[in-house]
């Protein structure tokens, strides 16, 4: 699975392992920005390999990235439906991308595979509210008014 990687101007030295192991450092470290320009490497080579997808999708996400961070996200999901992670993510990532709908379908299968998770729930809680926000669940600010008088 993790190949080395031939000599390439601009590559960066070490095999794909190497590339997954130093972006997953700087990932940890708080450098997410610079763990995407590994992780991307990283996945070129290794399109098939799940971790590297999910650490490449965190490190997006993390670093502002949030479409491709979705995207990244998204196909770990499709490939393995029960990663309550990959769902998680996905879910958090369409939320900042502004599709709540999307965001809460998979919020809520992540929380129904690992209810015991708080943030999962907390996650959740939040885009139910945005959507119901939204669609004016929360009344408005002139009935408030309405009811002081």
């Amino acid at each position: 699975m993790w190949e080395r990687a031939r000599y390439d101007e601009g590559a960066p030295s070490g095999d794909v392992y190497e590339w997954f192991r130093r972006g997953s450092e700087l990932l940890a470290g708080g450098h997410p920005s610079a763990a995407v320009q590994l992780l991307v490497r990283a996945a070129e080579a290794e399109p098939g390999s799940t971790a590297i997808r999910e650490t490449l999708a965190r490190a997006q996400f993390d670093a502002g990235s949030y479409a491709a961070a979705l995207e990244n996200f998204r196909a770990v999901a499709q490939s393995d439906p029960s990663d309550d992670y990959a769902q998680f993510g996905w879910g958090l990532a369409a939320a900042r991308t502004g599709d709540f709908e999307e965001s809460a379908v998979h919020l809520a299968l992540a929380v129904a595979m690992r209810p015991e998770l708080k943030h999962y729930r907390a996650a959740l809680r939040q885009t139910r509210a945005t959507l119901k926000a939204r669609a004016g669940g929360f009344g408005t600010v002139r009935g408030m008014h309405d009811q002081d008088e």
